[in-house]
């Protein structure tokens, strides 16, 4: 590591942190040129997962945007954004794990279709109408009747 005010390269560890979460290491440095003390941040550096829409096209895959549709789901139902949080972590984790730097929408979808028919079912049929573009009342009514009939 380069200090950043005489540019020597030998510099020793004074002490090292871990951040609230878990995920940056923090360290104090003293370079061994001009005594100064510096800090650096570590971190791991996630490959990006990239997720294959409909249509072809390929998209980073974006927390936000699954969080909002999640959140119109569940708009006016009694679940915490705690919960969603969590759940948000959790499909981001699993979608790391799965070793895949490139994704299927569909294979997200069903992902989220299926933990949001464990939270609540209300929010699961409002997400199902937009994902799966209900064209009218009766793909409406045949989600209704294969959710019951679970």
């Amino acid at each position: 590591m380069k200090c950043p005010f005489c540019a020597e390269l030998d510099n020793k560890v004074i002490d090292s942190r871990l951040s609230k979460d878990g995920n940056v290491i923090r360290r104090r440095r003293e370079c061994i040129g001009c005594s100064r003390r510096f800090t650096t941040y570590e971190q791991i550096e996630e490959i990006p997962v990239v997720i294959i829409k409909k249509d072809g096209r390929r998209e980073v895959f974006s927390r936000d945007k699954v969080r909002s549709g999640i959140q119109k789901a569940c708009e006016k139902r009694d679940i915490s954004m705690n919960v969603i949080e969590d759940f948000l972590d959790e499909l981001e984790r699993d979608l790391r794990e799965t070793g895949e730097k490139e994704i299927p929408a569909h294979v997200v979808g069903e992902k989220i279709m299926t933990k949001l028919h464990e939270i609540d079912d209300i929010a699961y049929v409002r997400f199902a109408s937009v994902y799966r573009e209900f064209k009218d009342v009766n793909d409406f009514v045949l989600e209704l009747k294969k959710l019951l009939s679970k």
